[in-house]
This record gives C-alpha cells, structure tokens and sequence, in this order.
C-alpha cells in the first residue's frame, strides 16, 4: 500500500472552509460565538452580491427612511381599565420641550398648595384614628408605661429583691423534655406476681412496719422496674389511708371507699398548659406585689390565682399579707372576708373596720355574714354611726324594722340625707294624712327639683277624697320645675302617667296628662303624637287603658273635629269600656262630626246588637238627615230591615236610594232583595237597568244569568247574559266559569270544553280557570285528560297553591308525603290553601295533633280564608263529638265492671272508635 493515507472525518479542515457553501448553505453564529469567540466569517452573496451604495431598504415599497416605527406598547388585559383605557403614555415619542416643562411646575406648584391645604385636616384625622386605635386596642407597652416611668425611682436594693423567674429558656426545656417516664401497665404487675406466686397488694403492708418495706423493696419483681414499684406503693398506700378511717370502735368503715374514689376522680387535673399560664401568672403577680405591695388589685389576684390552682391556704395566706401590705384598700378587706370560713371572715372584718370605718361596701358585708336578725341590726346601726349620710346602710338598716321603728329611723334619716327622695316618700306611707302632707311639704323644700314628692302629694289628696286638690298641685308642680329650669323628657312624663294609673290614682293620671302631654311637641304634631301615645299605652302588659282613654279625651279637648280621634277612642271603649261608656262617645262624635258616617253606623249598631231596634233606625235616620247623599248610611238602613223582616220598608228605602244615588250597590242589593222575595221578572227588569247605566259591572251579568238559569230554567238566556257580560268584561273570571258550570249543565261535557280552552286563551296565566277545567274532566271521569291538564298548569302557574292543593287531594295516598314537600318549596310555605291541604291529609291519616297545628298556621297565615275556618269548625266539632263518644264509653264500660253483667248494647257502644284526650287515635 501506498504511505498516503485516505481522508476521513478525524482530520483537521483545510483553511478557510466553511461547512455546507458548496450546496448554497451559509454559515451562522451560536451565542457561544458573541463576546470574545471568534466573529463569523463574512460571506459574500453568491448570488447577488454587495448592496449598492446608498442602498435603503424598503424604499421601492414606499417606505424607506419613512418607514413607521413599531409600538411595542403593552396593550395586555393587566393594563386596561374600563374608565381610563390602557396604561400607556400618550406623547412617550415626543419631544419634552421648555414649555412642557412649565406646564409641569405649574402643575406641580398647584398640586403642593392643594397638599398643604390639607395637611392639616389629614394629620388631625390621623391623629385621631391613633388615638382610637390607641383606645380601642392599646399596646402592652402603653399599658406598662407608667410602672416603666416608677421604675426609676427603684434602689439598687430594691432591684437586688428583685425575685429571679427562673431558667425558661428553650434550651432548658428541651432538656426537661428528655427527662420522660413510661408507667408500667397494672397488667405486667399482675403478671408478675402470679409468677412469684403471692400477691402484689401485700408487697407492702402497713401494719408490717418497716421490715416489710425493707424486704419487700429488697428483692425486685421480676420485669418490673422502679416505676412499676411506685405503682405498687401508691396502691398499697391508698388502701392503708382507707383502713385508717375506719371506726375502731365498732370496726366499721365512716368512709365510703367508692365515693372516696368517686370524689378523687371528679378533681379537676390541669393540663401542662394551664399549670404553666398559673406558674407564669403566679411569678408575674409576685412581681408586681413584691414592687408595689399597696397595690390591692394585685393581692387579689395572687389570690384568684391560688385559688384557681385548688390551693386555698395558699389564696389565705396571700390574701391577708396583702391585708398587711395594703391595709386602706377595701377590696383587699372583701376579697379576705370571701375566702374564709364565716367566723374567721367575721374577725377580718372587724380588723377592717378599724382600718376602714367609713366603708358602706366593708359594713355591708359585714351584716350579710350575721345569721341572727338582731345581730344584723346591731352591725348596721353601729355603721350608721360612722356613716350617718349613707342611703344604702339606711335602707337596709330600716328593711329590718317594724313599722314603729321604721317611722323613727325614717324621721332620723331624712334628717340626715335628705336629698333621699324614697326616704321621704317612705316616710310620708307611714305617717297619717296630716303629719305626711307636712312630711311632703318639708321634701318640696329639701328637694324644690323633683316631681316624685309633687306627684306623691296629688295621689295622697285623691286617696283621702280632696279631688279638687289634684289639679292645683300638680299645676303648681309645672309652675314650680318650670322655675327651676328643669327639663324633663315626656317618656319620663308618660311613664309617671302609667305608674299613677296602676297605683290607683286616676284623678292624678288625668291630671299630669293634662298639665304635661303638650311639652316638648311642636304644633302640627301634637294630633299624630297623642294618638300614638295612647296607641303605646294599650300596647302594655296590662294595657294603660285610662292613660290612653285621659290622651285622646284631652286631644279631643283640643281636636274636637277630627274624626280619626274619635273613631281610635270609640274602638278603645268598644274594646276595654262598657256599652254606656261607648254609647256617650259616639253621642258626642256624631254631636262634633256628623259627617262622620262610621261613628253613625258604630252607634245603630250597637243599639241592634242590643236589641234596640227602634233606636238603631231613629239613630239612621239621624245619620241621613246629616248624610244624605251616603251610600253606606242608606245601605245600613235597608240592611236593618232586611234583617228585621220589614221587606217592605226595605223596599221603599231602596228605591228611594235608587232615585237619589242610584250607584252600582245599590242597584245591586235592590236586585238581590227582589230575587229573594221570588221576583224574578222584576229582579231582572233592575239588572237590566243597572246593566243600561252600568256596562261594565260585571255583577249584574252574574246575578242575571244566576236567575235565569235557577230560578226560570232558561239556560238558552242565561247562556246570552253571560255572553254578554264577557263582552264586557273579557278578563271577569267568575264569569268565565259561571259559563263553563252552565254549558256543562246543559249540553254537557263536550261544549263545556271548547269553552274553558277559550276562557284560558282569554285569561292566560289564570289558576282558578285551570282547576275548573281541571274539576270539569274529573266530573267526566276524564282522570288521564284531568292529569294532563294538571301538568300543563303546573307549568303555567307553578307557584299556585289552589292548583297544588288540587293535586295533594287528589294524588295517591303514597304519593302525598313528596308532593307536600313540593307544594311547600315551590309555594315559599305562605300559602294558606297548601297549608290547609297538608291539614286536611293530616286529619285523613289520624294524626290529629299535627293537624290542628297546620289549620291554626293556615288561619294564621290568611284569616279570611272562609275554607279554613269552615273545616277547621268541622274538625273541632269531630274531635269533641270522639271526645263525648269516649267519655261516655269509660263510663259504661266501668258500670259494666262494678255490676258484674253484659249488656248487649253498652257492649256495641264501646266499639266506637275512641281517642285520647289529646286526639291520637
């Protein structure tokens, strides 16, 4: 072979070769080849060479040296905003020039003036939000800050007493935590003296002395170690305390060992939390009673602590060295009285008021620990001694005597506090009338500002029959504090009204309502805030009846000619008077306001209800001479007639009504009168009237077709009056179902259909037309075409508690339970036709409670609904008739027991389903 070698890929490139040029490749620069790698090896253009000189790019396009710059801006959605569009600068590429620059101090200037302006309302205001937060949540330093200030004053030798808290460092207690234990179970115990084969309670007998303790702690139990030992020993410790309280005289036990257990247990145990908070409380309060030991809330703090800890000797002990340490501090005194035992308490009270003798709170407690009456008397009497101007100490003081006593005690204490207005009131009960008037007068000296002695004064003069003497006082009363310059509020006024009523004293009531129910009310409110006033009096437990009755006849003094007063006032003897009473207010009513049509109609009627009839109607025919153009008045009149069977005078009444107003009711009610007499040619020729002044009444059509289809059999005019007044009144829905009910009566089903498919285009939406094409199928014994409908008006009417009610009365008796709960979601449970449905299921499944319970909601929710109340009647009147059937049952039953016989029908009755008194089945 020859020496020269073929060419491969390990040797080295010749110079200046550039990889991939021979196919038209060229070459390119990495970014490890930027910096100081070596540059690229500039190429040039095979194929078209060097650009010529003054070569532009983009210049044959348009563009050149014009062409425009790119926005880079960020038009991302984090910076758009609704109101101010993107964040971007609008003049960024333009040339900031000098009057740019004015423009910005200009703007700058303005904004530092507009600053200062109001930097001082904003440092004001966030000074005070400071001391707010200051306030409202102050910092432990602040809180500290005047104990950190007496901290200069300490000596060296105080700071040297300074007690040490202590190694709490956390490298210490992670030491402590290596120090754990594990208590051998009671079972390894066991299991190790059945191996030894005697038992582990004499391990250590007491009664063996020492020895036995030696011996036994000698040899160790096999598998038990120290702590498995102090298991035994406590054990056995236990049960020698025990044996040591038991009697030795008759050998029996003075204590039960299971309640000694059971009182062990029920000790609280600390978790290691709450021992460290004590132990942390107990340095940090020796702390500040060892610094400031007349401090008394800090003994008393100390104390609670030991006494949180069931650590009552120690609680005593500190509690009576701060006794010594802060002697003047009374709630050091009490807080020692409160953890003694009585007698001891007894002696640190007299200690403390040595100390303290003019401490109301330390003589307080001090007659409280006194179990003898006597005794308290002779503690309270020495302190008045001390304090003769405590009203407390009197009042307790005289609480203890009889009414002789208490007289004298009161003449010393009014004496001695005689700004005590309950003294002299107290006082003034127990004399006699003359010696309290003079008691009373000697009060308004001593006390010329407070109304309670005026007032006790007024009721004293009423109780003793001087009435003409209750209006002058308390006229000088207002005369007096208005002298004064007193200013009192009027619920204050209002609530001295109420109380003089309930103590009896109606004279006095009367009285300040006259004197002091005008202050404080402006002119134009005084009608709307009296009547409110005595609509709060009735609202009271007991009602203030005579306070509200006193307002509205004063009100009435002042308003006599507004009738709203005197309706609220005819109501409130309606309801709390008598019919004598009532009768004189609506004289005087109908005397002030004769165009007052509801006192008129009030009065006849109760002169009907009581049998008067004469005087109803002279009392109507009073009202329309006052009234004569009053539809109600008139109407009233026929209707008392009516009643009455005067179906003549009825008449005459009606059709003088009908030439004088002639309005739409009373047409109406001329009609019904007629037809219930039997006239029904001429209970049509009045609908026809009415229909000729009235059009769009949709009651005449009604009546009309009523009276023709029941009363003449004419089903074919019936049918035009009902066709007629639906084109008067498309949208009337009892029309549209008197029409539907009228062609089922006469061509039956299928003519009535085609009609409520009309009615329900007519009147979309309309649940009561629904149910009634709904009923109209079920009648035909339609049940799938019924379900059909039903669905269908579901779904147009989807909250309708008539609709729902249908389908709960109607659905399978396992179906109820889900389509109750449906009805009352979809109905929001205020619909009072669901709820009286769910009663009625009730009832049907003898769940009689549960049933009450719904129609009382029922008649609750909507208490016009004459359904309700009809089956809720019928349901009583069922659960009494069961109630009687079982009585008298238990009673045949029991006579059938004591006679010893059979009685074949007694037997039959006592098969009648009975219930219970509370109406389970």
């Amino acid at each position: 072979m020859s020496g020269r070698s073929a060419p491969n890929y390990n040797t080295p490139a010749p110079a200046n070769y550039v990889a991939g040029i021979g196919r038209g490749a060229l070459g390119f620069t990495t970014r490890s080849d930027i910096g100081p790698a070596r540059a690229a090896t500039a190429l040039p253009d095979a194929s078209t060479g060097a650009a010529p000189a003054g070569y532009v790019a983009g210049r044959g396009r348009g563009q050149g040296e014009a062409a425009p710059e790119v926005d880079r801006a960020d038009y991302s959605e984090s910076n758009y905003d609704e109101f101010a569009g993107y964040g971007e600068r609008l003049f960024a590429a333009g040339v900031y020039e000098d009057d740019d620059r004015e423009a910005d101090n200009i703007y700058q200037s303005v904004d530092e003036q507009m600053e200062n302006r109001r930097k001082r309302a904003r440092e004001k205001q966030l000074l005070m939000e400071q001391k707010k937060q200051r306030t409202d949540r102050p910092r432990i330093a602040d809180q500290f800050a005047d104990l950190k200030r007496d901290l200069g004053s300490v000596s060296a030798f105080e700071w040297d007493a300074i007690p040490d808290i202590g190694d709490s460092s956390l490298k210490y207690k992670q030491s402590r935590k290596k120090e754990s234990f594990m208590p051998v179970p009671d079972s390894l115990i066991a299991s190790a003296g059945a191996l030894r084969g005697d038992s582990i309670a004499n391990a250590i007998d007491p009664r063996a002395g020492t020895d036995s303790l030696a011996s036994g702690m000698a040899t160790a139990l096999p598998g038990v170690g120290s702590a498995g030992l102090a298991s035994v020993m406590r054990g056995s410790a236990l049960t020698s305390r025990l044996d040591k309280m038991s009697d030795s005289v008759s050998g029996q036990t003075v204590v039960d060992p299971k309640g000694y257990i059971t009182s062990l247990n029920s000790i609280k145990i600390s978790s290691e939390a709450e021992i460290g908070d004590i132990k942390k409380a107990r340095v940090l309060l020796q702390s500040v009673t060892s610094t400031n030991p007349k401090h008394g809330p800090g003994w008393i703090a100390a104390a609670r602590v030991e006494e949180l800890a069931n650590k009552m000797a120690s609680a005593r002990k500190i509690i009576l060295q701060g006794c010594e340490e802060a002697p003047d501090s009374e709630d050091v005194w009490l807080e020692a009285a409160r953890l003694h035992p009585p007698d001891t308490a007894k002696a640190i009270l007299a200690n403390a008021v040595k100390r303290l003798p003019t401490s109301v709170k330390i003589w307080m407690q001090a007659a409280e620990l006194e179990t003898l009456e006597i005794r308290k008397k002779a503690v309270l009497r020495r302190s008045l001694e001390f304090i003769p101007n405590s009203v407390q100490l009197w009042k307790a003081a005289i609480a203890l005597e009889n009414a002789t006593d208490a007289r004298i005690m009161l003449a010393r204490a009014v004496e001695c506090v005689p700004q005590a207005v309950e003294m002299w009131l107290a006082l003034a009960r127990l004399e006699t009338h003359e010696n309290a008037r003079k008691v009373l007068n000697q009060a308004r000296e001593a006390i010329p500002t407070e109304r309670a002695t005026w007032i006790t004064a007024a009721k004293l003069e009423e109780a003793h029959g001087n009435a003409h003497l209750v209006n002058r006082i308390i006229e000088k009363m207002v005369v007096s504090l208005a002298q004064y310059q007193v200013v009192i509020k009027r619920d204050d006024w209002l609530q001295d009204v109420i109380e003089a009523e309930r103590a009896q004293s109606p004279l006095t009531c009367t009285a300040l309502i006259r004197y002091t129910i005008g202050q404080g009310v402006e002119a134009e409110d005084r009608q709307k805030t009296w009547m409110d006033d005595a609509d709060y009096c009735l609202t009271l437990h007991p009602p203030a009846v005579h306070t509200a009755r006193s307002i509205l006849n004063f009100a009435l003094e002042v308003f006599p000619h507004k009738k709203g007063i005197w309706w609220q006032l005819a109501n409130l003897e309606k309801e709390y008077g008598n019919a004598s009473s009532l009768e004189d207010v609506l004289k005087r009513g109908v005397q002030h306001v004769p165009r007052a049509e509801n006192l008129w109609l009030m009065a006849a009627k109760e002169r009907w209800m009581a049998g008067n009839v004469p005087d109803a109607r002279t009392i109507l025919m009073e009202a329309f001479q006052a009234n004569p153009k009053s539809e109600q008045i008139m109407l009233a009149a026929v209707k008392l007639e009516w009643e009455n069977n005067e179906f003549v005078l009825a008449q005459r009444l009606l059709h003088r009504a009908r030439e004088l107003l002639g309005t739409e009711r009373i047409v109406l009610k001329s009609a019904l009168l007629e037809r219930e007499l039997g006239q029904a040619d001429e209970t049509l020729r009045l609908l026809e009237e009415g229909i000729a002044r009235y059009p769009h009444y949709p009651k005449y059509y009604l009546m009309a077709g009523q009276c023709c289809a029941e009363d003449k059999r004419d089903l074919v005019k019936a049918r035009e009056y009902f066709l007629r007044g639906l084109k008067a009144n498309v949208a009337c829905v009892p029309l549209w179902i008197s029409l539907i009910r009228l062609e089922e009566q006469g061509k039956g089903v299928v003519k009535a259909r085609p009609t409520g498919e009309m009615a329900r285009v007519k009147v979309p939406s309309n649940d009561e037309i629904w149910l009634e094409c709904i009923r109209l199928e079920r009648r035909a014994g339609n049940e799938k075409l019924a379900e059909n409908l039903m669905a269908q008006a579901i779904r147009e009417c989807p909250a309708s508690g008539r609709l729902w009610s249908e389908i709960l009365l109607t659905c399978p008796k396992t179906q109820r339970k889900a389509r109750a709960i449906d009805a009352i979601k979809k109905c929001d449970k205020q619909d009072a036709v669901v709820v009286l449905a769910v009663a009625r299921l009730f009832e049907q499944s003898a769940r009689y409670r549960k049933a009450q319970t719904w129609y009382e909601r029922a008649l609750s929710l909507q208490p016009t609904l004459g359904d309700a109340w009809v089956y809720y009647f019928a349901f009583q009147y069922v659960m009494y008739f069961r109630a009687e059937l079982a009585r008298d049952g238990s009673k045949r039953k029991k006579g059938l027991a004591l006679g010893n016989g059979s009685d074949p029908e007694a037997d039959g009755a006592l098969m009648v389903t009975t219930v219970d008194e509370n109406g389970e089945g």
